[in-house]
């Protein structure tokens, strides 16, 4: 079966993410991922999730209140900072992170996702991840920087060291319109 682009991300993190672990929403936006994730890792997990503009950080957390989550810390700040939000208990139990890159659906199109962010918070995660850990990255590129966004993270991504992680892409070949992509790295080693 051939999975559409969020379901295969959430495929993705439901095969490498635990119970109890920590897990990162890089990018929270309207909250479906952080929902996702927060149901994943149970209540013995936490998700933290990120975002640069309150109205993102407002939507989740009403998903949330309706689903009765509260296994999720909420910050307003760049997916860059997030070294700066783990202390070493969620540095050790860190599984992965997910990303939808380009910009929050139903806002202000001009604020969108950063090719300096995005990479320095993917050399961030790969150094705080467990082995087997997992980031996975949703790609929208169809959007004013997107392809400058998505041409150094494919550039980044594609120069990292085969015997460290393992990338995958996953695209859909005949769809118009720069329909997007997952890249998905995953952390080599035993858990």
């Amino acid at each position: 079966m051939v999975m559409g682009v969020i379901e295969f991300s959430h495929f993705l993190m439901e095969q490498a993410i635990e119970e109890g672990e920590t897990v990162i929403d890089a990018t929270c936006g309207n909250g479906n991922d952080t929902l996702f994730l927060s149901k994943l890792v149970g209540d013995t997990g936490h998700v933290f999730a990120f975002d640069i503009q309150e109205l993102a950080i407002d939507n989740t957390k009403q998903l949330l209140e309706v689903h009765s989550r509260q296994n999720v810390t909420l910050i307003k700040d760049s997916h860059a900072n997030i070294d700066q939000y783990m202390d070493e208990n969620n540095r050790k139990n860190l599984g992965g992170a997910i990303f939808n890159l380009g910009y929050l659906p139903r806002s202000d199109k001009q604020i969108v996702t950063k090719k300096e962010s995005t990479i320095a918070a993917v050399q961030s995660l790969l150094q705080l991840i467990r082995p087997r850990g997992i980031i996975v990255l949703v790609v929208y590129h169809g959007h004013a920087g997107g392809e400058l966004e998505k041409e150094a993270i494919l550039n980044y991504v594609t120069k990292l060291d085969q015997k460290k992680v393992h990338v995958l892409k996953y695209e859909f070949m005949n769809q118009k319109n720069k329909p997007p992509f997952i890249i998905a790295i995953q952390k080599r080693g035993e858990k």
